[in-house]
């Protein structure tokens, strides 16, 4: 049984809804690496994330190009989709490192919905960030090039407005940037090289530290611009 000061996501509300949550979660663990569910699981059982990311992709088979849809990490909660429509979705999920989880069964959560006020106030803005989140990517992969779309993910990276993508590429390979950005590793090493050159920013294994964010800021009007 999980305690109360673990479900971060679920803070604030009454003493007798905090018991009620923790009576029905279930603490898992994911190694990195392994496939923590598929999609019937998810039919059943609905989690929030205490600490550790899953990556949630789609692939392409013949070509084997990968798009991120999403990164759940501390705080995130899925699958809402599933959650809401009751139907299954074409999606592949990856512990990208150690995660730990609650799993609640998915009916009893639909209850909540349905039966508690308190959860709806923190579960439905939650559900508009993430399709905004969405709209975004989708926006970004339609709209702007690669290098445009990397430099808004280094920003978005810095806002720690954006729950979703603040400190994100901490720790990511450049090949899970690229599938974050709809690319593949070559060309984003290729931007960052071109971005480090310009003094712009510095790299090392696994990490990307900002030296000039002014410039940064006036590399995207250019290519907006454009």
């Amino acid at each position: 049984m999980a305690k109360n000061q673990e479900i971060q996501i679920f803070q604030g509300f009454d003493n007798a809804f905090k018991q009620e949550i923790s009576s029905y979660a279930k603490l898992v663990r994911f190694e990195k690496g392994n496939i923590p569910f598929f999609a019937d699981d998810l039919l059943k059982h609905f989690y929030s994330i205490l600490d550790g990311r899953i990556k949630a992709y789609q692939l392409n088979l013949e070509t084997l190009k990968e798009q991120t849809i999403f990164i759940y990490r501390k705080g995130d909660m899925l699958d809402t989709v599933i959650l809401l429509d009751k139907l299954s979705h074409n999606l592949i999920y990856d512990a990208l490192e150690d995660t730990q989880a609650l799993q609640f069964p998915i009916e009893k959560v639909r209850e909540w919905i349905d039966t508690k006020p308190e959860f709806n106030k923190k579960f439905f803005p939650y559900i508009a960030s993430q399709m905004r989140n969405t709209e975004q990517l989708a926006a970004d992969l339609s709209l702007y090039d690669t290098m445009h779309r990397l430099i808004s993910l280094l920003l978005e990276n810095m806002n720690q407005k954006n729950t979703f993508k603040y400190n994100l590429l901490h720790d990511l390979s450049n090949t899970e940037i690229a599938n974050l950005i709809g690319t593949v590793r070559q060309v984003v090493e290729r931007h960052l090289k071109d971005l480090k050159k310009q003094n712009v920013l510095d790299t090392t294994r696994k990490n990307v530290s900002l030296k000039d964010i002014t410039k940064l800021l006036k590399k995207i009007e250019q290519l907006q611009l454009k």
